[in-house]
């Protein structure tokens, strides 16, 4: 329960952080958007994120590793077309996302124990 809590908590808590500190990239209409992109997130990290890792392990091992912001980056843009109401806009933004989601997601690490 702790993990799915966290799967929902971690890009709510990023969307919110990127729209305070970016406001020009991020815009969120209400919380309910907010909620609806975080589950639309974990969704899409959850399902579809593994298939996409998989595939471009080859390129990921070349960059040693630094694809995996790109492959995030793209979750993270598919999640935002998907739900009405958040625009990402750029092509930096989606990046930027990503490494918020992961930055928190990290940080909520250290205070949730499972």
């Amino acid at each position: 329960m702790k993990t799915l809590l966290a799967r929902f908590a971690v890009p709510f808590a990023a969307i919110l952080a990127g729209q305070y500190l970016f406001p020009d990239r991020f815009f969120v209409g209400d919380l309910g958007a907010a909620a609806v992109f975080a589950l639309a997130l974990a969704l899409v990290n959850a399902v579809v994120g593994p298939i996409l890792r998989l595939l471009a392990m080859p390129i990921t091992c070349l960059t040693l590793g630094l694809f995996h912001v790109v492959i995030n980056a793209l979750c993270f843009a598919v999640a935002a077309a998907v739900v009405p109401g958040v625009r990402v806009e750029g092509l930096l933004a989606p990046v930027i996302g990503a490494l918020l989601v992961s930055a928190i997601g990290l940080l909520m690490s250290m205070f949730v124990r499972e």
